[in-house]
């Protein structure tokens, strides 16, 4: 007798349902979107304690006929696919036909159902794998599905579960990520009787997003969209400076599926490097769509995860398209402030939307990053230049906001002008400024970091870069792989300053080095771009993406510079950052600079 032999379809949808059906969340999930492949608009969920004992998934959508139904029970039965070469075209969310033969073999499986040109339903009835009964019944157009006792014939199953909350917690959020991706379908969700999550049909993906999550995150993030090579990137993401302790809130979807993709985890957080401390997680509501044949998702039985066909282009794509809105969004916004002195002019400054930062006195130095003149009355004066504001702000906004002032009766001075006292330095690190509405602290690390950061990346977005010879060629060793990526990407390297020539088998020699390196860096330097390259499919060919993380390995690499006390050298300092693009934050998502305000100061001295 052979010892080999073929399974029985019982034996085989159990060790299907093991890989496919994990815990009670994944019974909704996929019921949930069968249901939402038959283009249901009305989707009702039920579960008694955490899903371990009732699931219901009720929905009106197209429903089945009595042959359909009886089927839908049988392996690899779907409606979705015909041939091999349909995979590569694959925009539903089920398609392998796994998923209802599984959950019916470890539980109590009833099935109604009614497609609309039937006059009536049709129910099944299946226990543990093993067909009950067949019977007509009365029910509307649509699907009801309710699974009893799950794992009940699988004790060994059941004991991995969770408690009834945790696994109740579990289905909540699951409801809540799939009404996300689809505003135009109304979702409810009962526990044990009781509304748990309940959502009607939206208007826009906002509105969905500010009834489950609140009006508070809906508050802190900004549209987005781009479109590029088949690629196209939409949704909302948090704005700069808003940030989570953890992914929870870090929600993609791929063709409208939900997945957990470490390339777009990626994409994201390292977009927000500049934006928000270490620690911290973005907000992001983000859906990428991508053509059929250029990802596949059967690559785990329950399609949590993905696989580009080209993960360097996607990868790329997202962080470019992220860091460019984070870009604008950091941009200053104009509005008049003005000063509580009665005599005095008005300023120009903005509102920077990130609310750990509100530095409303602080930003007219960036909307005017204008002429910076020194006094001998320890203050920064900043005066208009009409003439050279570099694109930052036009004239023509400028004088509407004069005009504004003239026609309030106010001040007609024309150049506008913002104040900064030279206090001293505290905790060897901190310089104190005054200002109208208060006092800033300012981080001289953090400012160096952003200082030296933005010039770095001025330099390499050059075409000629400045050079140093080394006095001492740095020998420079790498493995096969590394090898390879170094010799692909050598014009690179060229191009920004290095020039590295072979010596031997994986071995170069450096002989130049840009001017902005450090000599003692540049091995360590030339090793971390190839790891970035290798690691993360970066692709030097994208200057202004590559050179961003450039810039920030080299930020990592820098020396600390001594601490300014002198008050011209950190006036100087004040200076620079100004004319930053982004001075707000350093590379790594700090703060450079806290305002406290005059008015918080009073109320703590009980004035």
């Amino acid at each position: 007798m052979p010892k080999i032999q073929i399974l029985t379809d019982h034996v085989a949808n159990q060790i299907a349902a093991g890989e496919v059906i994990e815990r009670p969340v994944a019974v909704i999930k996929e019921l949930v979107e069968n249901s939402l492949d038959a283009n249901a608009t009305i989707i009702e969920i039920e579960i008694k304690n955490g899903g371990k004992n009732y699931i219901k998934v009720e929905d009106n959508g197209c429903g089945m006929s009595q042959e359909d139904a009886l089927l839908c029970l049988e392996r690899h039965a779907t409606s979705k696919i015909r041939h091999v070469d349909d995979l590569n075209t694959v925009y539903s969310f089920g398609f392998r036909g796994e998923a209802i033969p599984s959950i019916a073999s470890v539980s109590k499986f009833t099935l109604l159902t009614r497609c609309k040109e039937s006059q009536q339903g049709v129910e099944i009835f299946v226990n543990g794998g093993k067909f009950i009964h067949r019977k007509d019944c009365g029910m509307p157009v649509g699907t009801k599905i309710e699974v009893a006792h799950l794992f009940n014939s699988v004790p060994v199953r059941r004991k991995f579960l969770k408690t009834d909350n945790t696994e109740a917690a579990h289905i909540s959020y699951l409801a809540r990520i799939l009404a996300i991706s689809n505003p135009d379908v109304s979702f409810t969700l009962l526990d044990n009787g009781r509304i748990r999550f309940k959502s009607p049909e939206c208007p826009s993906l906002l509105d969905r997003i500010r009834e489950i999550f609140g009006n508070q995150i809906s508050d802190q993030i900004i549209w987005l969209e781009a479109e590029e090579g088949g690629l196209k990137l939409s949704g909302y993401i948090g704005k700069p400076g808003v940030g989570r302790s953890t992914k929870q809130e870090m929600i993609t979807f791929v063709n409208k599926r939900p997945v957990d993709s470490r390339t777009l985890n990626y994409s994201i957080i390292e977009s927000y490097h500049t934006f928000l401390p270490k620690g911290r997680y973005p907000l992001a509501f983000l859906f990428l769509s991508i053509p059929a044949n250029g990802i596949d998702i059967n690559v785990h039985p329950a399609k949590r995860e993905v696989r580009f066909r080209d993960e360097g282009n996607v990868r790329q794509f997202v962080m470019q398209t992220l860091i460019n809105k984070l870009v604008e969004e950091s941009k200053p916004k104009i509005s008049a402030v003005k000063k509580n002195d009665e005599n005095s002019t008005h300023n120009l400054a903005f509102q920077h939307d990130t609310k750990k930062l509100n530095l409303s006195s602080l930003a007219t130095i960036k909307t005017l990053p204008t002429q910076v003149i020194t006094s001998g009355d320890n203050k920064i004066h900043f005066t208009d230049r009409t003439n050279d504001i570099s694109g930052r702000i036009n004239k023509k906004n400028l004088d509407n906001e004069i005009k504004k002032s003239k026609n309030d009766g106010r001040s007609q001075n024309k150049n506008l002008r913002l104040d900064w006292r030279f206090i001293g330095v505290t905790f060897d690190q901190y310089i104190i400024f005054e200002v109208t509405t208060g006092l800033i602290l300012l981080n001289q690390d953090a400012a160096n970091e952003r200082i030296f950061f933005e010039e770095i990346k001025s330099n390499l977005d050059k075409d000629a870069q400045a050079h140093q010879l080394l006095l001492f060629p740095v020998p420079l060793e790498l493995d096969p792989i590394a090898t390879n990526i170094l010799n692909d990407n050598m014009e690179f390297f060229e191009q920004n300053g290095f020039n590295i020539e072979p010596f031997g088998r994986n071995f170069f020699r450096m002989l130049t080095i840009p001017n902005w390196l450090n000599a003692d860096l540049g091995e360590i330097f030339i090793k971390d771009i190839i790891s970035l390259i290798k690691e993360n499919g970066i692709q030097p060919s994208s200057s202004n993406l590559t050179y961003e993380l450039i810039a920030k390995i080299a930020v990592k690499r820098m020396k600390h510079i001594s601490i300014m006390t002198n008050e011209s050298d950190c006036i100087k300092l004040a200076e620079r950052l100004m004319n930053c693009n982004n001075p707000m934050t350093d590379p790594r998502g700090r703060p450079i600079l806290i305002e406290f305000k005059q008015n918080d100061i009073n109320k703590k001295f009980g004035k």
